[in-house]
């Protein structure tokens, strides 16, 4: 079988092993692929790898020896899984291999805003503490998170594991899903249902943690934000079409709400003209929640496996039917 990974940078920059792939077939991976490189990189191939690689409809129809599409991630929206079942191609994903990395970034993310760690690291080293008449000075408020209520939009495995540490620290959890809590679902944690209104009213950290659909784009947005209140925290490890960003801006700037945190945004690498980039007190990391050493290996792991299953003719983690 010849094995194809069209953009295997991100997952594996030169730390990890493709070893499981190596022993699978024919095996040639590329860093990036341009996208009029899509096709002569992918003919011939029986089986394809992709993170972001667009694989969309007219691509495919001209991979007629395509069997197999491995995503290297949990969304798989990068696929056209229509004309990919049509055509009678089996696709995968890796579900839940990041779940404690995203938890832990998103935490990382809260209390980097709670407690002004860039701000007064920077300030350091702007040469603000060594002019200092005083032994400390603080260059933002500081909040103490003990007490506070986080409010979660979402509660899958990641929403449930941030849940957890919020708890720990000693935070109430409140939360809006898509379908209803119950006490299998929330375990031992004490979470309480709220209306999408009451938690962005309630919630002095609000967190995304559901996917994106037609109903969740822009859930955060001009009308969202004024109900906030004006020292709430806002964090987005999910999608980041789920926030306008020239709304979050204009909150920012007028100081509606307290701060926000985010590791994606709607374009990917964003453009220079990519409003948030100018915003004040909003931190952003690139999109790095997931990619923990650990969660990488998981996902490389997962990826293996599920290629090997197909083979085997026994396939796992399937995200279509294709046709015979």
């Amino acid at each position: 079988m010849k094995i194809t990974c069209l953009d295997g940078h991100t997952l594996n920059p030169g730390d990890l092993s493709w070893e499981t792939f190596e022993n699978l077939g024919e095996w040639t991976t590329y860093d990036r692929t341009p996208e009029d490189q899509i096709v002569s990189r992918s003919a011939n191939s029986q089986a394809l790898l992709t993170n972001k690689t667009p694989l969309d409809a007219q691509t495919l129809l001209e991979l007629p020896n395509l069997k197999y599409i491995g995503v290297l991630a949990t969304g798989y929206n990068v696929v056209d899984i229509p004309t990919a079942t049509a055509q009678g191609i089996t696709v995968t994903n890796v579900p839940n291999y990041s779940t404690d990395s995203v938890a832990q970034h998103a935490t990382a993310l809260m209390l980097g805003l709670a407690s002004g760690v860039e701000a007064h690291s920077s300030a350091v080293y702007e040469g603000q503490w060594v002019t200092s008449p005083d032994f400390c000075f603080r260059v933002q408020p500081m909040t103490e998170l003990a007490g506070k209520t986080l409010g979660l939009v979402g509660f899958g495995q990641i929403g449930k594991a941030f849940a957890r540490i919020g708890a720990a620290m000693g935070m109430k959890i409140i939360a809006h899903t898509r379908s209803p809590l119950t006490p299998e679902r929330t375990g031992d944690l004490a979470v309480t249902e709220v209306s999408l209104e009451d938690l962005f009213t309630q919630a002095d950290v609000v967190s995304l943690h559901c996917p994106l659909t037609p109903q969740t784009e822009h859930l955060v947005n001009a009308s969202s934000l004024a109900l906030m209140k004006p020292t709430a925290l806002l964090i987005n490890t999910g999608r980041g079409p789920l926030i306008d960003s020239k709304a979050l801006v204009e909150a920012l700037k007028a100081k509606r709400i307290g701060g926000a945190a985010v590791d994606v945004l709607s374009a990917e690498p964003p453009q220079a003209s990519e409003p948030l980039l100018a915003a004040p007190n909003c931190l952003i990391t690139p999109h790095v929640a997931w990619s923990t050493r650990e969660a990488r290996t998981r996902l490389m792991q997962v990826a293996g496996d599920n290629l090997a299953a197909f083979i085997q003719g026994k396939p796992t983690n399937v995200v279509n039917t294709p046709r015979k």
